[in-house]
């Protein structure tokens, strides 16, 4: 029956203070016998460690949530995936707001302005990071109150960048980070947008899923940045990509150090230039923002070098 419950009935079954008493004492035998597998308890487990009048009421509603959020087989019930997600989310109270940190100072430029005057704040659930100078903002990503309660400042920001690099890996091969469905990129060109950035950004990548209608859109050099080859270049140069926020990459824009270019129209082909001291990576990509091919270019008295 559970595959067959609307939205509605799916999220009433979380009503009773009972279910929720069940989800977490499934949840706590669980991690008591973690060395051990998956959890399951028997009926008579659960009547022990749930405060519920008699059976016939604890049956009702373990066959309410059977199906949804938990799944019975010989030795008991078990999490399904739906009721270990939610249970997680319960315990971790992500259904709260985050608490408020103040205003972090870090590392980038904005792309409004050009000045490095970028700080972070957490607003409307966001970890959002604003111009001190033109009051802009420069970023921003979801939070989640666990998150911000579990970290300091300074650690707050890895976990936001963390967060975004392994997002933006699953982007790359069309998996949904929230969702896991199917994700479709498209490079758009975004020259003539509206966006009142000082700094031009010829194309950018925007991914939608399938399934949930997630978004996300970004400059074409970002979306490149995180390919292996981006990945192993930029660490050979002292930079670690996955462990570099979004803002801080916007200095590579201002300058002119990271660019796109369209430079095929049939099939459509665009070429993304990561600059890094005297050599440069150029990554060459689809109209879907895959990569194709990549080269390396040494740059000597203002020659080009294959390498």
């Amino acid at each position: 029956m559970g595959t067959e419950r609307t939205a509605d009935e799916v999220f009433g079954l979380l009503s009773d203070e009972i279910r929720l008493d069940i989800l977490r004492t499934v949840a706590l035998a669980q991690h008591d016998e973690r060395q051990t597998g998956v959890a399951s308890l028997s009926f008579s487990d659960i009547y022990d460690r749930v405060e519920v009048d008699n059976t016939s009421k604890l049956s009702y509603h373990l066959g309410e949530l059977t199906g949804t959020f938990l799944r019975k087989h010989e030795d008991g019930y078990a999490f399904t995936h739906a009721g270990e997600q939610m249970v997680r989310f319960i315990l971790a109270e992500n259904y709260q707001s985050p608490s408020d940190v103040g205003t972090i100072e870090t590392d980038g430029d904005c792309l409004f302005c050009g000045e490095g005057a970028l700080q972070a704040t957490i607003e409307d659930q966001y970890f959002m990071i604003r111009c001190s100078d033109c009051e802009r903002p420069a970023f921003a990503y979801r939070v989640r109150p666990a998150q911000v309660r579990s970290h300091t400042k300074a650690d707050l920001i890895d976990t936001v960048i963390w967060e975004q690099a392994g997002d933006l890996l699953k982007t790359r091969q069309g998996v949904c980070p929230d969702c896991a469905g199917r994700l479709e990129t498209e490079v758009l060109d975004a020259s003539n947008q509206p966006t009142g950035s000082a700094v031009p950004v010829d194309f950018a990548a925007n991914s939608e899923c399938q399934q949930c209608l997630r978004s996300m859109g970004l400059p074409l050099p970002y979306a490149a940045a995180y390919h292996p080859e981006s990945v192993a270049f930029h660490w050979e140069h002292g930079v670690d990509i996955l462990g570099t926020g979004f803002w801080e990459f916007h200095p590579h824009l201002i300058d002119g150090r990271w660019t796109s270019e369209k430079v095929e129209t049939d099939p459509e082909e665009y070429r993304v230039e990561l600059q890094r001291e005297t050599t440069s990576l150029r990554l060459y990509l689809d109209a879907n923002a895959a990569v194709t091919r990549t080269e390396r270019v040494q740059r000597r008295d203002q020659s080009e070098r294959r390498s």
